[in-house]
């Protein structure tokens, strides 16, 4: 934006401090003349008032001149002390313009305004190095991602070239999976960016039915690996997207099923009401998980390899959809290993607030 140019923040705290100082010292100087003069002070001195006013009046003009440059002068260095603070936060507001996220500014000495305003912008500071780090870390693996199916296909087709004789059936087969994965991902990574823009409609939603709903959606893939799902709770309402939380329920529940015991596994699903929030848990059963495992598992393309099934790649994105769509939500995300073996998922949402008849 184009402005004017105007004085300085230190020159106007300069002006004003000299401006301040000179009214006071003219206020303390007529007062005292008043004084004299109403004390008839001045009849007692040899020669009359008004010699006395004579000699007083270039004193008093000194004075006054004293002042102004006192106060010029000590306002000058005294807004200069003031504000070397902010020019410290202007300076890293100009570095972070250019791209240097990595600078804090520190301040030092006691709490007061400009450091609160200074220990504020240091926290905003990390809190875009992290995010810009965790986007370029994001593009990089969805890079990869995305590559490995192109470049599995273009092998299969330059195969293919080579050898005309080659089984057409089957390569159509194996090109259909790798073009499937590569549309699963595709999808699931628009569904990220999507939550993540929180480009949705909201609407009044609950989160019991939309548990009983994926529920009976992956029975099928829970009785083919001997999962039993159980579900529970009350009626939990909430705002939001009823197809995004339905994503998110379905993908903690398909973990939970994948990531299980080979037979006899279990997963219990709940939904509760609180004062401000409504909740949704996800447990299962499952090999034991490190605390450092699990805090990894949210991230983007983090599969959690020791808890990965040979027969279930996965794509990666599920627990991070999960975490972007609560966020979206305005929500909170919990993962806690359990301590019998496998894993257990929170999702806190804000409750709908209570209706006041009119």
């Amino acid at each position: 934006m184009d402005r004017a140019p105007g004085l300085s923040v230190r020159l106007k705290l300069t002006l004003s401090y000299a401006g301040f100082l000179m009214l006071a010292g003219s206020l303390t100087l007529a007062a005292a003349w008043v004084f004299i003069l109403r004390h008839n002070i001045i009849v007692m001195v040899p020669g009359g008032g008004a010699d006395l006013l004579r000699s007083l009046a270039p004193w008093t003009a000194a004075g006054l001149a004293f002042m102004l440059v006192f106060g010029l002068a000590g306002g000058w260095l005294l807004a200069g002390l003031m504000l070397n603070p902010l020019a410290r936060i202007t300076d890293a507001t100009r570095r972070a313009a250019t791209g240097s996220l990595s600078h804090r500014i520190k301040l030092e000495g006691r709490q007061d305004e400009f450091r609160e305003l200074a220990d504020s912008f240091d926290a905003m500071l990390a809190r875009l190095e992290a995010h810009v780090a965790e986007q370029r870390r994001f593009a990089a693996n969805a890079s990869h991602e995305l590559r490995t199916p192109l470049a599995i296909t273009q092998t299969l087709l330059d195969v293919a070239r080579r050898d005309p004789d080659h089984d057409n059936d089957e390569l159509v087969d194996r090109l259909y999976t790798v073009n499937a994965r590569a549309i699963d991902l595709t999808e699931a990574l628009l569904l990220l960016s999507r939550a993540d823009q929180r480009s949705f409609t909201r609407e009044p939603v609950d989160l019991s039915l939309i548990a009983e709903e994926a529920a009976e959606t992956l029975l099928p893939l829970s009785e083919e690996r001997g999962v039993t799902i159980e579900t529970s709770g009350e009626m939990s309402p909430t705002i939001g997207s009823h197809p995004l939380l339905l994503q998110l329920t379905t993908n903690l529940m398909h973990n939970a099923i994948v990531h299980n015991l080979p037979e006899q596994g279990t997963v219990w699903v709940t939904t509760s009401v609180h004062p401000k929030s409504v909740v949704l848990t996800v447990e299962n059963t499952g090999e034991k998980l490190t605390p450092q495992l699990v805090s990894t598992l949210v991230e983007p393309f983090q599969r959690g390899t020791e808890r990965i099934r040979t027969d279930h790649a996965g794509l990666g994105l599920g627990l991070a959809m999960v975490r972007s769509i609560t966020q979206a939500h305005d929500g909170t995300l919990t993962l806690t290993p359990r301590d019998a073996g496998g894993l257990c998922v929170t999702v806190e949402l804000p409750a709908v607030p209570p209706r006041t008849d009119r």
